[in-house]
């Protein structure tokens, strides 16, 4: 299908494009920006008058439950929730039930994922066979069945020798390796922030330095291996300061946050409020503030919407006994147009804001970048990933108004700005928002 979507406020980060101009489509690529290509006659022409034509969404962290788990989420309602939200590329955790380790259960959830033709999904394979943390899975053949990189989802490995060797094969071939960096042992049980907070609700805690030593311990291994390695969900000022510093001696790393640590401190459990039961914990407000300002000077390299459903019967329960997890990905373009106000409110002035496109980047190219994918733009012959949105358009959050299976989350009732009005997925409309 040849579209034409004009009149439309173009924002391409990754082009350094911010301008009114018309987007061309052909053959499920992007054909031309501005004027047509010659002989072009388009099959439909959409009007984007007041809107915002963006790349599709990348999502670094989105857990869409299968295989295994299917009573929390399915790939449909998941894949739904996806394009609903703008999302058009999504890298999956392999904590799956089998675990992503062998290539037939990585090449049955791609086939399934193409089979219904929307979002695009990219594997991570599990670094360990059954995320153990003893045996190396072979990343040879996972890679070849489309895993975009190797992670142990929430499961450190405590061995650090098996650690070493997993780098030492990945610098081999070139695969990233992707680490949520937490201490196998402090920490391990707590589900608050540790501070004053968690001891008044006595609750056990897991502290800063549960990240900060798996940092050091990471960043030894790299600078041993060569290694190049993805942090995944950071949460703390002192871990970022680690990575500020591992980045600027040049170590090859990258590092990104979950929208929801964005906004939320360990205030908002409130009176145990189970939706903002999440790991790694909602931390201090230090702790956020110096997540925003991350993301503002370019230490945090993307935000991912850490998409985790969970069901009724695991998350309506008392705070420690609920499972941790919230859905996220719808939220994830208005999270990241949250975060560039708020920044600039906290400033103190227009001349500190997070423009458009740099909070764009964060969700789009940026976070393309680091899971190695073509996406992310829309320079001519790119794939046309496209997501349509009314940037001043308010929403509320409303649990039963989400397409995903998992209607968890901590900003229900929240009123949000930036509302999705199309996705379009490898040049076909794959959402279409209707307007009531």
């Amino acid at each position: 299908m040849k579209l034409h979507i004009k009149n439309g406020r173009l924002v391409d980060p990754a082009n350094n494009v911010d301008a009114v101009t018309d987007l061309f489509i052909d053959g499920g690529k992007v054909a031309a920006t501005g004027a047509a290509p010659a002989s072009f006659t388009a099959d439909r022409t959409i009007d984007a008058t007041g809107l915002v034509v963006a790349p599709g969404l990348v999502d670094l962290s989105a857990r869409l439950r299968e295989p295994g788990y299917e009573y929390k989420a399915t790939l449909e309602s998941e894949m739904q929730a996806a394009v609903q939200g703008g999302v058009t590329s999504l890298v999956c955790p392999p904590d799956t039930d089998p675990v992503l380790d062998e290539p037939g259960l990585v090449e049955m959830l791609k086939y399934r994922a193409r089979n219904l033709n929307q979002a695009h999904v990219h594997p991570l394979g599990a670094l360990t066979m059954g995320l153990k943390g003893k045996a190396l899975t072979e990343m040879a053949e996972l890679t070849e069945a489309g895993c975009v990189g190797f992670a142990q989802a929430e499961h450190p490995i405590e061995d650090t020798n098996v650690l070493l060797r997993a780098m030492q094969y990945a610098n081999t071939f070139g695969y990233t390796v992707w680490l949520r960096p937490q201490d196998a042992h402090i920490g391990k049980g707590g589900i608050a922030h540790a501070g004053p907070l968690a001891s008044r609700l006595g609750l056990s805690g897991v502290p800063v330095m549960a990240e900060t030593i798996a940092l050091h311990t990471i960043f030894e291994l790299v600078r041993s291996t060569g290694a190049r390695v993805h942090l995944c969900r950071m949460s703390s000022a002192a871990g970022l300061e680690l990575v500020r510093a591992a980045k600027k001696e040049g170590l090859p790393v990258t590092c990104d946050v979950g929208a929801h640590h964005v906004h939320m401190t360990d205030a908002d459990i409130g009176f145990f409020d189970s939706k903002a039961r999440m790991d790694p914990p909602f931390r201090s407000q230090r702790d956020r503030d110096a997540i925003r300002a991350g993301l503002f000077d370019g230490t945090v390299d993307a935000m991912c919407s850490d998409h985790t459903p969970v069901d009724d019967d695991e998350k309506l329960l008392p705070f420690a006994e609920a499972s941790p997890g919230a859905t996220g990905l719808e939220l994830l373009l208005s999270l990241a147009l949250k975060w560039s106000e708020d920044y600039a409110a906290g400033q103190g002035g227009k001349e500190a804001q997070a423009p458009l496109a740099r909070a764009l980047a964060r969700i789009t190219c940026d976070a393309a970048r680091v899971a190695g994918l073509d996406a992310g733009h829309l320079a001519p012959g790119a794939v046309a990933d496209v997501v349509l949105f009314d940037p001043d358009a308010r929403w509320t959050v409303q649990e039963q108004a989400l397409a995903s299976q998992g209607k968890h989350t901590p900003f229900v009732g929240y009123e949000l700005a930036g509302q999705v009005r199309r996705t379009i997925v490898a040049g076909h409309i794959a959402y279409k928002r209707r307007l009531t």
